[in-house]
């Protein structure tokens, strides 16, 4: 790399030798002697230096945004020398990986007109031997006197190029080019040449790692921030910067987002983050955030940076996670999906065909609702097919069970509880957010609850018992009910105001003696399932056995038709579902213990529908009879 100075006079004498006749003298440098046989080989012109091949205006610009900070980064360093640089009339020139000039820095090369250099390609192939093609074809740093140089009109000027190699690939050339001839501190330029090589590279080798983690942490489903003293945030991942900008935050020019947060937080003082600068860290705390815009809630991580011996931290990292987004992920992971689709629902007859075309068109508007039938038809089937048919389907499917529990606890299931001003717990109503909330037998939710949800949704906010925070919720209600809800609110057990929001879409799912035609095939899906879901061989049902079932009037609706051809599968030996395998009240055999154990006769009558003629055909004894025992138990008549 560093020569010692040679005289231009036997320098000039060397190159006119070989150009006139081809002989290399022993005393040219071997790199040199041959770049200029290869030189010769190609045909490159001697006498000028061609700038025939050079990017056009759009493509010069596309590459310098492409290599943007190589190019930002010498332009820094270059201004800091800029006096040595016109002291000696040097130019700085960066190139690509394919010696097309990217950059000129202060005086120009090769031309009057400043940037004439820029998107010309300048490899060995164009110009001859250089110092730039000699770097390149070496990958290491070279001084070439102008003597040496292959086009004669650029001999006046000495060079100096260096590779630039990153991950052990060549990115750039760099090149220092003294214009003029004249006394220059050789070895000044050598080592300024080898700082800027070094320095480029380890920035280009830290940017290329710091681009990769900015892209990890963009790709998280967390929210990181680096907080220095003074709450300013210098630095944002992807999430982060989404939810600064949600709380008022504007970018600066650099793409930057930089907010003071005591200035948008309103509890910033009651913050993990205050805490951090306090020397104190927080590992994985339920965490709420009050601004003017929202009241956001995460689990949060903050961990203090460049603790001191005397209590000082000039700055901390915080790493959240939006409690929805958490919820979303737990709600996947718990199986708070959908689990059936609405081509799942069997319709054999155009009756259910055409609900279910409804119930996809209902699926599609953002609009609350109710589905309506009798206990057993196949509600909650429904509304996993309307979840999963719905612009929410990535979202959860949560539900709720209003006849299981008292108001008290399912108020606090619904919306959530404070505990202590540490501990607080969301509901099932925050839960959902982004997805379906599926409120099963809604018709027994108190009036006061009903209320308070109907003014949650009208809002979209909503707070937890014995909490006065407002959180912002984005959840569909299908409501289920096994009476009809209108009548129920018209005589004032239900709450009107809920009524109003989620009647608008409403889907009446008819009784299973209601669509005979479809027992068949409801049959053959349920047994199929249960092969399946077993991992056993597959089963068929006979048609005597289908005449049985389409005959009877199954008061339980789909859900009896499951539980009866659940215990036919198990009983079968043989893969054919017989008659004799069908038990239409279930477990309840037509023998005599009915007659001595009440529990047996109620599950006998809630198996015939409270109907006396069909639970006489059952057990196999007379109206007269039935009617003895009826009495006997205290059931009425039917």
């Amino acid at each position: 790399m560093i020569r010692e100075r040679r005289s231009r006079e036997k320098l000039e004498a060397y190159y006119h030798r070989f150009i006139e006749t081809g002989e290399i003298d022993p005393n040219v440098h071997p790199w040199v002697a041959k770049s200029w046989e290869k030189s010769a080989a190609l045909k490159v012109p001697s006498d000028k230096m061609s700038t025939d091949r050079r990017l056009s205006e759009v493509e010069l610009k596309e590459a310098q945004k492409l290599h943007g900070p190589a190019i930002k980064y010498l332009e820094d360093i270059s201004a800091n020398v800029r006096e040595f640089f016109q002291k000696y009339n040097i130019s700085l020139l960066i190139l690509d990986a394919n010696c097309t000039v990217l950059k000129s820095y202060s005086m120009p090369f090769y031309q009057m007109t400043p940037g004439e250099i820029e998107g010309v390609r300048v490899g060995i192939e164009e110009v001859g031997t250089s110092s730039i093609s000699i770097a390149y074809e070496h990958r290491a740093p070279f001084w070439l006197f102008g003597p040496e140089m292959w086009a004669a009109e650029c001999q006046q000027s000495d060079a100096c190029s260096a590779p630039i190699i990153v991950d052990n690939e060549l990115q750039y050339i760099i090149s220092l080019v003294a214009v003029e001839q004249t006394d220059m501190p050789q070895d000044a330029i050598i080592a300024m040449l080898l700082t800027i090589k070094e320095s480029l590279e380890v920035y280009l080798h830290q940017f290329t790692r710091i681009k990769a983690q900015e892209a990890i942490l963009d790709a998280t489903p967390f929210a990181v921030y680096h907080v220095m003293a003074g709450d300013e945030v210098a630095y944002a991942n992807k999430l982060g910067m989404s939810r600064l900008m949600g709380i008022g935050a504007r970018p600066q020019d650099n793409n930057e987002v930089k907010t003071n947060l005591n200035e948008v937080i309103m509890n910033y003082r009651h913050t993990p983050i205050y805490r951090g600068f306090k020397g104190v860290p927080s590992y994985n705390k339920e965490v709420t955030w009050i601004t003017q815009a929202k009241t956001y809630e995460d689990i949060t991580t903050v961990v203090p940076l460049d603790y001191n011996g005397d209590e000082t931290v000039h700055s901390v990292v915080a790493v959240s996670m939006p409690i929805e987004d958490l919820r979303t992920l737990v709600a996947h992971a718990a199986g708070f999906t959908a689990k059936y689709s609405l081509n799942s629902l069997v319709s054999a007859g155009t009756n259910f065909s055409s609900i279910k075309d409804k119930a996809l068109r209902i699926a599609r508007n953002k609009h609350h609702m109710l589905i309506q039938g009798e206990a057993g038809t196949g509600k909650q089937r429904m509304a996993h097919g309307i979840h999963q048919a719905s612009p929410r389907a990535a979202g959860p499917l949560i539900t709720i069970h209003c006849g299981d529990t008292t108001p008290e606890i399912l108020e606090q299931e619904l919306f959530g509880v404070a505990l202590n001003s540490e501990i607080s717990h969301p509901g099932k109503l925050e839960l959902a957010s982004g997805g379906t909330l599926f409120i099963d037998e809604i018709e027994k939710m108190p009036k006061n609850i009903a209320i308070e949800l109907a003014a949650a949704l009208n809002t979209s906010q909503s707070n937890r018992v014995g909490e006065d925070v407002d959180r912002s919720i984005d959840v569909r209600i299908v409501g289920a009910c096994d009476s009809d809800l209108k009548r129920l609110t018209e005589r004032g057990l239900f709450a009107r105001e809920l009524y109003d929001i989620i009647s608008r879409s409403v889907i009446r799912i008819p009784s299973l003696r209601n669509r005979r035609e479809d027992i068949r095939d409801l049959a053959v899906h349920i047994v199929n399932e249960l092969a399946s879901q077993h991992q056993m061989a597959q089963k068929t049902i006979a048609d005597e056995t289908v005449n049985i079932l389409t005959n009877y009037d199954w008061p339980g609706n789909i859900k009896q038709l499951q539980g009866v051809l659940e215990v036919a599968f198990f009983k079968t030996t043989d893969g054919v579902i017989r008659p004799e395998d069908i038990n239409l009240m279930g477990d309840v055999k037509p023998d005599n213990k009915w007659k001595e154990d009440k529990d047996i006769f109620v599950k006998a009558w809630k198996a015939a529908g409270g109907n006396v003629s069909r639970m006489a055909n059952l057990l196999h004894v007379s109206r007269v009879t039935l009617y003895r025992y009826l009495k006997k138990y205290g059931f009425e008549k039917k």
